[in-house]
């Protein structure tokens, strides 16, 4: 399988939505290959500054390397949910925008090793930081049919997750399922009819992916920290790739923006309302002509929120 190039998504339109300040103070929580990055950077000033954050190693590697003769830019390797103790590490107070591009990256899809895609044949590895946590193949060999089912329907919506369960619990009895193909085998055989144009196998891959690096609970940590660390005029751009990430932004911003919840008769000025945010515009899509020339743009979805 050729790989396919690694293209950043939303690229101008996340950065012209996040920089507010050339000289401001910024955060790109997913380096990937560093599209955005690069973009944030051309934009900055000379007193500008960027914190740089991956939980992969190799692309902490790619951003040393990068970066490695620009000393406005700080690289840490971490979750995001990491955020407050890596800017305490690195002395920097009060952020003009943070940037969240979440979901997989193109390089991490395309090398087989990793396990991430089920069109190649791997160890069934998964985790983007391979120097922490459970393998996806060590998860399946210890969870219970129960668990597998939960992570499935919540992460994956699969409505085949029993079958595909069962069908795990009984493999494993006889072979560790240590390999995309094998877990790739199982599904297949699980499920009695197929989605047009979606492999059998995409929600699977992907509940266990999310369940394995644990991103929903690492998305709603980081952006409750995120609103503390911002400053007052600093924005919050999330880029999602599906509906799970999204859902929680959508429904997070939502929330700040309204502010605390109070008793419905309760006589109270608007203005009096503590809000912490206002939403800027409406979700933001790649263009027909992004998605032609880049698939993977296709299910991508931006919001923007401003600290008041």
């Amino acid at each position: 399988m050729t790989p396919v190039p690694h293209q950043t998504v939303l690229l101008e339109e996340a950065v012209h939505a996040l920089m507010t300040n050339r000289s401001g103070t910024y955060v790109d929580c997913t380096y990937g290959r560093g599209g955005h990055s690069q973009a944030i950077v051309d934009s900055l000033d000379a007193d500008g500054r960027l914190l740089v954050v991956d939980r992969d190693e190799a692309a902490v590697a790619h951003a040393e390397e990068r970066f490695k003769d620009d000393d406005r830019v700080v690289i840490a390797h971490g979750s995001f949910s990491q955020l407050g103790s890596f800017l305490e590490r690195y002395q920097i107070q009060g952020l003009d925008g943070v940037l969240m591009d979440l979901g997989v990256s193109s390089p991490q899809i395309d090398e087989a090793e990793r396990g991430f895609s089920f069109q190649q044949s791997g160890p069934l590895d998964m985790r983007m930081n391979r120097s922490e946590g459970q393998t996806a193949a060590e998860w399946l060999a210890d969870a219970s049919e129960q668990e597998i089912i939960d992570v499935l329907k919540r992460y994956g919506e699969e409505r085949f997750a029993r079958r595909i369960a069962k069908k795990i619990v009984e493999a494993r009895v006889d072979t560790l399922i240590d390999t995309t193909d094998k877990l790739v085998e199982i599904v297949e055989t699980s499920i009695p009819r197929r989605e047009k144009h979606k492999h059998p196998a995409t929600r699977t891959f992907q509940a266990i992916r999310i369940q394995v690096n644990r991103e929903l609970e690492e998305l709603e940590n980081c952006l409750t920290d995120v609103i503390e660390l911002l400053n007052s005029g600093g924005r919050l751009v999330v880029i999602s790739f599906h509906s799970l990430e999204d859902r929680i932004v959508k429904r997070f911003f939502r929330r700040m923006a309204r502010g605390e919840e109070l008793p419905s008769r309760l006589p109270i000025r608007d203005a009096e309302i503590d809000r912490h945010v206002r939403i800027l515009g409406k979700p933001v899509k790649p263009s027909d002509k992004e998605v032609a020339s880049n698939r993977r743009a296709r299910s991508s979805i931006m919001r923007i929120a401003e600290k008041l």
